[in-house]
């Protein structure tokens, strides 16, 4: 479908052909074949070219002349805004038609144009001298060429288990061949999740005041209960002080996910648990995740782009146009996701050709100028080639999948180390010491899952991913739980949920960590399926006992609100006022100094004791 007219477009030929200088319109009537003698003047000229283009059998020649390239570029432009967009055209069909190219080699390719781009296309100073095609012009042509495809996603069911990359600087010709890592992020995020709550609510992670950003300490708390660990060692030492090392991806992530959603917020220099964040320990993980990524997408709180810290200059002040805003960013990039089949694999490069070939366009900057590596003068990312789509939009969106998509579940990752896999960005001034322009380079396939569709809207109800592995155990009447071999990573998962690990293949049942998934919406019916199904014996009468208790005893508190507790002068000043009965409805005597108030009725018991000639001080 025709979008709207957009601006510079040439409503008419003939307003185009005004603009062609002398030489051009000698070159057009030369491709028309007008008959000599020819007109001089450029009024004249511009008449007898547009009177012959005029002639629809003409227009139909000129189309039968072009090549395959040529008329796709001609039905891409004249069923779109009647603007050849290369960007999007080599992202969606590969290579450019001779002549056509992006804006910055416009005026380099158009010598090789052919005859029949020439009569169509025209110029533009700042996009090329092959740019638009009238709108009249693309009205007539329409009759007879038909809209172009839609852009399509491919997909694949399977992933390689190596890849071979070039070796590195200084090693050229050669290659060296790494393994895949897959990670399977569902059951991962929810293990993650409750874990990270925990810490959360003992005060264990730290973040700055200022910043938000969670302190080294916290980080390595975080990486420690991750589920199958970090994506790559969060803890690995540089070498050499020019070495990079990736460091942190999800043990990042987590404080920032909790703040962003409301569920932790910082009380002091620790994160503390909202009532929001109390109240999700009892929901099912895939609701609160899901809501984590619903507040993500609108927050301000960080802005993902800052954490693919070789590019400097992001900074937002006087004079610096900046950055855009990350949510809108978040907008476009979910709407792409949402066009992924549900649990195939895609290639990460695939991805981004299918979002510009579709025009799902998400800016990070408007002035590249302010970006730079290293030196903002000579390496400025400002400079032709150096602010593609791959280098800025291309970091951003590797960062939003791995560190916070796949962080919470939505999508699984099959993925390499960094160094070396994307080396797009060595042509630019001042690279040649780094192994990688981003610590998210790595990421090569990613699937979008069952709860990254539930998280986006296309399904209403989920079910969580069943273990498909099934090792031998065997629980002994001391709550242990001893496996035959090494369990899957998802079956480790479910044990450590209830039990602690004590040595290799070694778990056993926790009073602790059973009422806090108890607390969480857990079910011990799962855990007897789900041990049911690897013990051959029945479980010990002791632990089916053990269970027993705590099922019952999990339930046996409820939480019926928040309360104030005052303390008074004397014992004598909390007797009188409890013989109040305003007060006496409002809290209970706690010893004989203290008064517990419900925090809904501290009103009321400060309006009372002021009647009784008491006041209250925090």
């Amino acid at each position: 479908m025709l979008g709207s007219p957009n601006e510079g477009v040439p409503q008419t030929l003939l307003e185009a052909l005004r603009e062609h200088n002398v030489d051009a319109l000698r070159q057009l009537m030369k491709a028309l074949s007008i008959p000599k003698p020819q007109p001089t003047r450029k009024a004249d000229m511009v008449h007898v070219v547009a009177e012959r283009m005029a002639d629809d059998a003409l227009l139909r020649d000129i189309w039968a002349q072009l090549d395959a390239p040529e008329r796709m570029a001609v039905r891409e432009t004249i069923h779109g805004d009647g603007k050849f967009n290369a960007v999007r055209f080599q992202a969606k069909h590969g290579a450019l038609p001779n002549g056509l190219g992006r804006r910055t080699d416009h005026w380099r390719r158009v010598g090789t144009a052919s005859d029949g781009l020439r009569l169509l296309f025209v110029p533009s100073y700042r996009d090329g001298p092959l740019a638009f095609v009238p709108a009249d012009l693309a009205a007539r042509l329409r009759e007879f060429a038909s809209p172009p495809p839609e852009a399509a996603l491919r997909t694949t069911e399977e992933l390689p288990e190596t890849v071979s990359i070039p070796a590195g600087y200084g090693e050229r010709g050669k290659t060296r061949t790494l393994d895949v890592t897959v990670r399977h992020m569902e059951r991962a995020a929810a293990n993650d999740l409750r874990a990270v709550v925990r810490l959360v609510s003992e005060g264990a992670i730290a973040v700055s005041a200022k910043t938000r950003r969670p302190s080294a300490a916290a980080v390595r708390r975080i990486a420690q209960v991750l589920h199958g660990g970090d994506f790559y060692d969060p803890f690995a030492e540089k070498k050499r002080k020019w070495d990079q090392v990736p460091g942190p991806i999800r043990a990042f992530a987590w404080p920032w996910l909790l703040q962003a959603s409301g569920l932790a917020r910082l009380q002091g220099a620790r994160l503390d648990l909202t009532r929001k964040g109390r109240e999700s320990l009892t929901l099912p993980a895939h609701r609160v995740l899901r809501g984590i990524w619903q507040q993500w997408c609108a927050s301000s709180l960080l802005d993902e782009f800052s954490r693919v810290d070789q590019i400097k200059g992001q900074q937002r002040g006087k004079g610096r146009r900046g950055l855009t805003a990350a949510a809108k960013r978040r907008c476009v990039i979910a709407e792409a996701l949402r066009t992924c089949p549900v649990g195939s694999w895609v290639a990460f490069d695939d991805f981004g050709r299918f979002m510009r070939a579709a025009s799902l366009n998400f800016p990070v900057t408007t002035n590249p100028w302010d970006l730079y590596l290293f030196d903002q003068n000579y390496g400025s990312l400002g400079y032709e080639g150096s602010h593609d789509w791959e280098i800025i939009e291309g970091r951003y969106l590797l960062c939003l999948l791995l560190e916070y998509l796949a962080t919470i579940g939505m999508v699984d990752v099959a993925f390499i180390p960094p160094e070396g896999a994307r080396p797009d960005f060595r042509h630019i001034w001042g690279t040649d010491d780094l192994a990688y322009l981003s610590r998210y380079d790595g990421l090569l396939h990613f699937r979008l899952n069952d709860l990254g569709a539930h998280c986006l809207g296309l399904t209403e109800e989920y079910e969580p991913p069943s273990v498909a592995k099934r090792t031998k155990m065997q629980v002994f009447a001391d709550r242990r739980i001893v496996a035959d071999g090494s369990p899957s990573v998802e079956e480790a998962a479910i044990l450590e949920t209830f039990a602690a690990p004590e040595a290799d293949a070694v778990w056993r049942l926790d009073t602790e960590r059973i009422v806090l998934a108890l607390e969480e919406g857990g079910d011990l019916d799962a855990l007897r399926a789900f041990l049911a199904e690897r013990d051959e014996q029945p479980l010990p009468e002791t632990v089916e006992g053990f269970l027993e208790r705590l099922g019952r005893d999990a339930a046996a508190l409820r939480m019926r609100g928040a309360a104030i507790l005052i303390e008074c002068a004397d014992a004598d000043v909390a007797a009188k006022l409890m013989g109040d009965s305003r007060i006496a409805k409002a809290g209970l005597r706690a010893g004989e100094r203290h008064i517990v108030v419900r925090a809904k009725s501290e009103r009321g018991f400060r309006n009372a004791a002021r009647a009784m000639g008491y006041g209250l001080r925090d």
